[in-house]
């Protein structure tokens, strides 16, 4: 089981939008694809949207992944939700204990 941390800086007055389509377009399709989201979080005062995401799948993360980003579905987000990140980093974790 693998987690993933991703942190994206939001544009200014974006917030409320993204998280909008966040929550009913990606999601959605995340956990359609095999992924779970383990938790959402935004940092008072910052731009900033966290989120844990975790993949449980039989395939390896780079390709499930890949396979998120080139289904039919994500191509056909419109608008695309992406348009509201102004950066983003992301993680692959391994568990500590």
């Amino acid at each position: 089981m693998e987690h993933q941390l991703r942190m994206y800086v939001i544009k200014p007055g974006e917030m409320s939008e993204w998280i909008d389509e966040w929550s009913t377009h990606v999601v959605p399709l995340r956990r359609q694809l095999g992924f779970e989201v383990v938790g959402a979080w935004t940092i008072d005062g910052e731009d900033r949207f966290v989120w844990i995401l975790r993949y449980t799948g039989t395939k390896p993360w780079a390709e499930a992944d890949a396979d998120y980003y080139g289904s039919p579905e994500r191509k056909a987000l419109t608008p695309n939700p992406a348009r509201h990140v102004a950066s983003s980093e992301t993680w692959l974790m391994t568990p500590a204990v």
